[in-house]
């Protein structure tokens, strides 16, 4: 599968944050920050003004130092890969410039600052990102650049806090920029200062539900609804919480974010994924294909890959996932996400669903240092609180923590997405079709779809009126469609 281009660098090559723009400016002459302030302190009308003056002249040595300063005086060395950042499992490398650039290796495109650099690169895994605090993100040989700049103003005899000699003040701009991480952790999470009062110890507590998945398969007991949690609720990563506890997801619009890509989806799709998660009271799960426009920013999801095996069947999942990977190759298709089901719970993602998604999102990437969005479909087939018989078909895809707190959960987002209605049913679904039905044949966890569902219609009535909605307009191959359910009641 090729990997997806690169993105353009936000804002362009070697665009800097504003405040390296004025370290740039001030690099020249270390000093002048400090005569400023003496200035501004003996200007100032009374001995407030003339306080907050000095406070900011004392905090502006700081911003005086960048690269090519490090680099006059020795504490840095140009070379080749020299300078990394780690963020969220993506390792970036880059090369250090006499000049005091920065030139990423897997581009070689040129960057201005640390800053600069670390936003970019952070964007890519997460477009989210707003900054990227780049002196205390990127490393030079294993160490933070802030150490080398805590070093030069120790060096140099200006400020350096004793409690933290090893780490340089934060300049004007980093603090701006940590303040905004630390903003948007809370708009992310949704915590007003009430909410934080209130906000509940890591330890499980009573509102967790019971572990649903514990029963083998085919006996769990489907009166047992999993209770869903607000993800601002959960408060920090506890190994004693339920990995199974169900989260609401949240809207971009509520966080007063855009959705970072655009997704449509088919309706074949969705109709396959609904008929597989229709015949177990087991979670069933799949893969999605489909392509990645990098210009338009929009994911197509165009095929549903049902994995014909059982969890902790490891050889027979080996195979099936072999045998998925050939068929995206035939129909010259990407790797674009994964579905799965909660037979009698909400379409919400779980904890472990999240961490899953998580990891996938970051997978999927693989080699390329471009974004590519992995999706997840989540399909509830049998859940009371439905509002009708179809199935409710709920995509997410996972927002990282907040990188101050990079061990939090990461957040749920509810994806809008296009339905693209297909003309017919493609003779290779029907085909997915009867092979699940075999496969499922016989099972003791299989829905006995002659047995009532409502007083008036039993499963398999169900079944049809979910996927009635998901039909393609062209009825003609309707006649075998009632095959599949013929061999279908049979079986059950």
């Amino acid at each position: 599968m090729a990997a997806p281009e690169p993105l353009s660098p936000a804002g362009g090559a070697g665009e800097e944050a504003p405040e390296e723009d004025e370290d740039e400016a001030e690099a020249e002459d270390p000093e002048r920050p400090a005569e400023r302030a003496a200035r501004a302190a003996g200007a100032a009308g009374g001995p407030g003004r003339g306080a907050a003056a000095a406070a900011r002249g004392a905090r502006s040595p700081g911003r005086a130092v960048t690269l090519r300063v490090l680099l006059k005086d020795a504490l840095l060395e140009p070379g080749a890969g020299l300078l990394s950042i780690y963020y969220l499992g993506k390792k970036f490398l880059g090369d250090l410039q006499p000049d005091g650039r920065i030139v990423w290796q897997e581009t070689g495109q040129v960057f201005n600052s640390p800053s600069a650099w670390a936003t970019h690169c952070k964007k890519l895994v997460n477009p989210a990102k707003k900054s990227g605090c780049g002196w205390a993100s990127v490393k030079y040989k294993g160490q933070k650049l802030d150490k080398y700049k805590a070093a030069w103003l120790r060096r140099h005899q200006l400020h350096v806090p004793t409690a933290t000699a090893d780490e340089s003040p934060a300049s004007e701009g980093e603090e701006e920029e940590l303040l905004m991480e630390e903003d948007e952790e809370e708009v992310l999470a949704g915590v007003s200062a009430e909410d934080k009062s209130r906000r509940p110890p890591a330890a499980k507590g009573p509102s967790e539900p019971a572990h649903s998945e514990a029963a083998p398969p085919g006996k769990r007991a489907e009166n047992k609804t999993r209770v869903p949690v607000r993800y601002c609720m959960l408060g920090s990563r506890d190994s004693a919480r339920n990995p199974h506890t169900l989260v609401e997801v949240t809207s971009f619009a509520a966080i007063n974010k855009f959705q970072p890509f655009n997704v449509a989806v088919s309706s074949n799709v969705l109709f396959l994924l609904d008929f597989h998660s229709h015949l177990t009271r087991s979670e069933v799960v799949g893969y999605l294909g489909g392509r990645w426009d990098i210009n338009s920013q929009m994911l197509t999801v165009l095929r549903a890959f049902p994995c014909r095996s059982r969890l902790g069947d490891a050889d027979t999942a080996a195979t099936i996932e072999e045998e998925i990977y050939q068929s995206l190759l035939l129909r010259g298709l990407s790797l674009v996400g994964w579905y799965h089901s909660h037979p009698h719970s909400p379409a919400l993602p779980s904890l472990q669903d999240i961490d899953a998604q998580m990891d996938y999102q970051l997978r999927l990437q693989g080699s390329s240092n471009g974004f590519q969005p992995c999706l997840a479909l989540l399909c509830s087939p049998y859940y009371s609180g439905n509002p009708g018989p179809e199935s409710k078909i709920s995509p997410f895809w996972v927002m990282p923590p907040p990188e101050q707190r990079p061990s939090d959960y990461g957040i749920p987002m509810d994806v809008e997405m296009a339905y693209v209605q297909d003309s017919f049913l493609t003779n290779d679904i029907l085909h997915e079709m009867m092979l699940l039905v075999e496969f499922y044949k016989g099972a003791p966890d299989l829905v006995r779809f002659q047995e009532p569902w409502t007083q008036e219609h039993t499963y398999l009535d169900k079944l049809k009126m979910s996927l009635a909605s998901r039909t393609p307009k062209d009825q003609g191959l309707c006649h075998v469609l009632e095959q599949v359910c013929s061999v279908l009641k049979q079986g059950s």
